[in-house]
């Protein structure tokens, strides 16, 4: 077996990796083919799509209206040993329907709060309220990840 099959994560520990991580950094295509990284706050659907939020006038979504296509990656590690990470890749949908911006605000709050993924109508009517004003503004994305690549170096066990 390559070592590259022996750090491969199953899909279960792709979705406990990605389900304990709070930020993933999206990568769209910038003008002229360069790629714009930047940190988000996300939320996994029940489905399985990566869910999150960004003021409509922001770059990144300017980027997405151009060219959807996106990886997005999470990874940690800091030394060789411990490395793990996954690349989802994939076409992204924009939606900038309200409700289901402020759905994936909710969730995300609930996520970020140690809750489990949580609806909209769990808030309180004033951060309701606060949560739909803020949709306004922003554009949901949505990822169902096309190719996924993963590394988990622990599993090496120190062996290279």
């Amino acid at each position: 077996m390559s070592r590259r099959d022996q750090i491969i994560m199953t899909a279960d520990e792709v979705d406990a990796y990605l389900r304990s991580k709070l930020t993933i950094v999206i990568n769209s295509i910038g003008r002229g083919g360069v790629p714009h990284p930047a940190p988000m706050w996300f939320a996994v659907e029940d489905d399985g799509a990566i869910v999150m939020t960004t003021f409509t006038k922001s770059q990144k979504i300017q980027n997405l209206k151009r060219d959807p296509r996106v990886t997005l990656l999470l990874e940690d590690g800091t030394v060789y040993a411990e490395l793990r990470g996954v690349i989802f890749h994939g076409t992204v949908e924009l939606e900038e329907d309200v409700d289901a911006v402020v759905a994936i605000l909710a969730a995300i709050g609930r996520r970020d709060s140690g809750d489990a993924v949580g609806a909209a109508d769990a808030l309180s009517e004033v951060e309701q309220a606060g949560v739909r004003a803020q949709a306004k503004k922003r554009t949901a994305i949505r990822l169902r990840p096309t190719k996924v690549v993963s590394w988990d170096h622990r599993k090496l066990g120190g062996v290279y």
